[in-house]
C-alpha cells in the first residue's frame, strides 16, 4: 500500500470547509440501460419495482428494480394511440402516474406543438403490467384556440378526499381543477395558481407536492425544446423552479414571498456544468432515498436534440423549509 502524505495544500482542503457558490448544483444520479426519455414521470409498484414513463412513442415507458436502473425498455401504453377525437392522437405528451383506489392512473396530453387544442387524457391499469391498460379518453380539461390556458401537462395530488390537477403551458401559464372522487373527470372550473407577466408567460409542466405542512408547486420557466435548432437566449432555457402554500388550491409565494400569480419562483435547478435546460420534472418520496426531483437535461458533451435528453434525479433536503437538491 502506497502511503499518503498530504501536502499544505490538500490539509486546507481537509481542514477548511469548502465554500460552493450558490447554484452548485450536484451531478445527475446515475442512470443505466434505456435512459433517453423526455417528460419522465415515476412511481414504485408495491412488489419494488419502479416504472418510469416519457412522452413519445404513445407514452412510452420501461421498469427497473431501483430509480438508477438498469431499465427495461416496456413499449407503449397506449399503442394505438387515444381515443380522443383531437389533432395529436397519435403523438401523446406529458405523462403522468398516480395511485388512485387501487388502480394507476396515467394522465396524458393530446394536442400539437404551439396550439390550443387539446386536451388530457387517462388511462389505467390495475398492474402498470404491459397490455394491461385501458384508455378512458377525456377528462374533462381541454382547451381550444381563445382559452386563457392550454391543457396540457397535467399533475394530480390527492388532498385528503379530493383529487386536485394542476396543468398549463404558456398563454395564462399554470392552472388547477378539482376531480371527482375517482379522479377521472373534472369537477369545477379551473382557476389560475401561477403566472408569469413578462414576455412570452413560459411556465409549464407545474408538479405538485405535499412535504411536512407545505404544498410546493414546482413548475418549468423558459424554453423547453429544439436546441439543436435554434438556441434560446443565454438563461432562457428550461429551469425549475418552485413555490409553496399551506393551501393545496393556491395562495403559492417563492422564498422571497413573491406570489407564484405575480411572477415569483425561487430557482431549484438551472443549467450548470454539462447539465442544460433540466425539466419535465417530477418529485416522489422514495422509501429509501426520501424525497426526489426526477427530470430529463441535455448532456452538453452529448448534444442538444430532444432524442438525446437523458433521465436525471437527485434527492432533495426540504430542512430549510425549501427544496434543495
Amino acid at each position: 500500500m502506497l502511503s499518503f502524505i498530504p501536502t499544505l495544500l490538500q490539509l486546507s482542503c481537509l481542514l477548511i470547509p469548502s465554500i460552493l457558490p450558490v447554484n452548485a448544483y450536484p451531478a445527475p444520479g446515475a442512470c443505466t440501460g434505456p435512459c433517453n426519455v423526455h417528460d419522465p414521470a415515476l412511481i414504485r409498484r408495491e412488489d419494488g419495482t419502479y416504472f418510469r414513463f416519457s412522452t413519445g412513442n404513445k407514452i412510452s415507458y420501461a421498469s427497473a428494480p431501483a430509480v438508477e436502473g438498469p431499465w427495461t425498455a416496456l413499449g407503449s401504453v397506449l399503442p394505438d394511440g387515444s381515443i380522443i377525437d383531437l389533432e395529436g392522437r397519435d403523438d401523446l405528451w406529458a405523462p403522468d402516474i398516480a395511485l388512485v383506489n387501487d388502480a394507476y392512473h396515467l394522465y396524458y396530453t393530446v394536442s400539437t406543438f404551439g396550439t390550443q387544442a387539446s386536451a388530457i387524457g387517462l388511462a389505467t391499469s390495475p398492474s402498470m403490467d404491459p397490455g394491461s391498460w385501458t384508455d378512458h379518453g377525456a377528462t374533462g380539461v381541454s382547451s381550444s384556440e381563445g382559452s386563457p390556458y392550454n391543457a396540457i401537462d397535467a399533475n394530480l395530488l390527492i388532498d385528503g378526499q379530493t383529487p386536485y390537477m394542476t396543468f398549463g403551458s404558456f398563454w395564462t401559464d399554470l392552472f388547477q381543477v378539482p376531480m371527482n372522487a375517482d379522479a377521472t373527470l373534472s369537477a369545477g372550473e379551473p382557476y389560475n395558481v401561477a403566472f408569469e407577466p413578462e414576455g412570452t408567460h413560459p411556465l409549464e409542466g407545474p408538479f405538485l407536492f405535499k412535504f411536512g405542512d407545505w404544498n410546493y408547486l414546482f413548475f418549468m420557466w423558459g424554453v423547453c425544446c429544439g436546441y439543436d435548432g435554434a438556441m434560446p437566449p443565454a438563461g432562457q432555457e428550461y429551469k425549475v423552479k418552485v413555490c409553496r402554500s399551506e393551501k393545496v388550491d393556491g395562495g403559492f409565494v417563492d422564498s422571497d414571498g413573491i406570489p407564484c400569480t405575480e411572477g415569483g419562483g425561487t430557482v431549484v435547478l438551472e443549467s450548470h456544468d454539462t447539465v442544460y435546460g433540466p425539466g419535465g420534472l417530477g418529485v416522489y418520496d422514495d422509501p429509501t432515498l426520501g424525497p426526489i426531483m426526477y427530470y430529463h437535461y441535455v448532456d452538453t458533451d452529448i448534444g442538444y436534440a430532444d432524442g438525446q435528453k437523458l433521465f436525471g434525479w437527485n434527492a432533495l433536503d426540504f430542512s430549510s423549509g425549501w427544496p434543495v437538491l
